[in-house]
């Protein structure tokens, strides 16, 4: 079986593609579940955020998953497959297991080292074990990459630079919205919409200065009484966009909420405003219409906006840091798995030389009948440790080959050397790929 990452992200695609590909949870978990119905598809985890949708699959044939993933993703999202396939970053092996490390550590992000990033990975892998669309192998290599990201975040300063999308936004607002009297209004009641009530918070804004508003309002109700917000119902969205500076909007809706004609009646009531109307859309797809930006007395940041940033001199400091972590555990994640892969075989090696001991002494074990029980003994022992010398150097040298190299051509040729063929050995070799 084969490891397979395949990516479309804010670094494979145009945003108006990743608008279209965007996936929620209750699609990402379905299109899991129909590529593990694939007969070539053992394991599948499905990564959905605003600006990747990522799936890591189990596979016995590489090229047949690639082309059958991206016919689920069209079929699922509508996106032609063709526009998949010219947008879409594809990674095997060792390399897609370096993607999923460096996304769960924040180094494949649009801002760069974020921890959102950790979990919303780690849900995916939650809700990948209760679909049951995960075993062993994803399991392994995603929980090693989980625990590396949170090692990188704990042991560097990173944090201090990209704690969310949420922080980057509101970093590139700048002093606009430092005064204490400023008034902010949250569309949507999601993770991204709880992430911006904390981070407000966080930076001292009063609670009283925080409005939030849903679709559904016992959402917005609920995160309103847990962090001591007000909530409007979303019927009542125009009257308290005219009462905000700031607009968060991350509704996760798939048409655009916000268009200019909606918007500019409320930029003619702020004629008189000493600051424009700051408006912040963390949604994909967008929920703020294209030609907002071109209203006077408007300025908008999106998450395209929060691609292009330039990162200053102790952010890449620290992000060099992240990435020395993240590097030593992919390294050794690798040479551990290689190491798993080889010891089926080994098993077998040993297996195959400790039954030609036995065959091989119970054949002149009655012409022995006449010898010292002791000696007996010493001759059976000395037999063993002659097999185990001349397998020795073979076991230590595939165990090098694994950790340096693609080893299962050596595998192969082991098992065809020391005709490692029983069923036994057989199904030990199927651990590791193809045994001829």
């Amino acid at each position: 079986m084969s490891l397979l990452a395949l990516s479309v992200s804010h670094r494979t695609a145009p945003f108006d593609v990743i608008e279209k590909v965007t996936l929620a949870a209750a699609d990402a978990s379905e299109v899991s579940r129909h590529a593990t119905e694939l007969d070539h598809v053992r394991e599948c985890l499905t990564l959905a955020t605003c600006n990747r949708v990522d799936m890591y699959v189990d596979t016995n044939s590489v090229d047949e998953t690639v082309t059958d993933i991206i016919g689920l993703l069209a079929r699922s999202t509508g996106v032609p497959a063709a526009a998949l396939e010219s947008n879409v970053r594809i990674a095997t092996e060792d390399k897609a297991i370096a993607h999923i490390f460096r996304v769960a550590a924040g180094l494949d992000s649009m801002v760069l080292g974020e921890v959102q990033i950790l979990g919303q990975l780690r849900d995916a892998l939650t809700r990948s074990q209760l679909d049951d669309t995960i075993g062993p192998e994803l399991n392994a290599v995603v929980q090693k990459a989980l625990k590396a990201g949170k090692r990188a975040h704990a042991e560097t300063g990173i944090d201090r630079f990209a704690p969310s999308v949420v922080t980057a936004a509101l970093d590139q607002a700048g002093e606009s919205i430092a005064d204490p009297d400023t008034r902010f209004l949250i569309a949507g009641a999601g993770t991204m919409s709880v992430l911006a009530v904390l981070t407000l918070v966080d930076r001292g804004v009063s609670p009283a200065q925080i409005v939030v508003s849903n679709r559904a309002f016992g959402r917005a109700l609920d995160l309103a009484e847990r962090h001591g917000i007000t909530a409007v119902k979303w019927e009542a969205l125009d009257r308290a966009l005219l009462d905000c500076d700031v607009l968060i909007s991350c509704t996760g809706a798939a048409d655009v909420i916000f268009s200019a004609g909606r918007l500019a009646p409320v930029v003619a009531a702020r004629a008189s405003e000493p600051h424009e109307l700051l408006v912040l859309d963390l949604a994909l797809p967008r929920d703020v219409g294209a030609e907002v930006r071109d209203l006077d007395g408007v300025r908008v940041i999106d998450l395209e906006t929060l691609r292009d940033l330039s990162a200053d001199h102790e952010r890449e400091a620290a992000l060099v840091e992240v990435e020395s972590i993240v590097e030593w555990d992919i390294a050794a994640h690798i040479a551990s798995r290689r190491s798993a892969l080889v010891a089926p075989t080994v098993t077998a090696l040993h297996d195959k030389a400790r039954d030609v001991v036995e065959l091989e002494f119970s054949r002149v074990e009655s012409r022995l009948a006449g010898l010292d029980p002791v000696v007996r003994q010493e001759v059976y022992v000395a037999m063993q440790r002659v097999a185990r010398k001349l397998i020795h150097t073979p076991t230590v040298r595939l165990k090098e080959i694994a950790v340096a190299n693609d080893v299962d051509a050596h595998i192969v040729s082991l098992s065809e050397l020391f005709e490692l063929g029983s069923e036994t050995d057989r199904n030990l070799l199927s651990k590791t790929g193809d045994a001829s």
